[in-house]
């Protein structure tokens, strides 16, 4: 299992987050991503949200870094300030 955490408006559209099991042959925060927007309606953002950043357990990564059972993976759109 691993926990997804969304943020700002993807917190929004998708609410907090959930905890999953890996569907074999996801094994990257890509791999995550895709099988999350394969969902369809809402979801979808996660494939088109602009600059979509993603942190595996706490720390900024690319989206083809692995991921394996016991990762927290949170995804947020950039944010502004002021």
């Amino acid at each position: 299992m691993i926990r997804v955490i969304f943020f700002a408006h993807l917190r929004e559209a998708l609410g907090a987050g959930e905890s999953l099991a890996l569907v074999q042959g996801v094994d990257t925060v890509a791999g995550l991503r895709d099988q999350l927007a394969a969902r369809g309606d809402a979801w979808q953002t996660l494939a088109t949200t602009k600059n979509l950043r993603a942190a595996l357990n706490q720390t900024m990564v690319a989206f083809d870094t692995a991921i394996k059972d016991g990762d927290e993976v949170a995804f947020f759109p950039p944010v502004t300030g002021g």
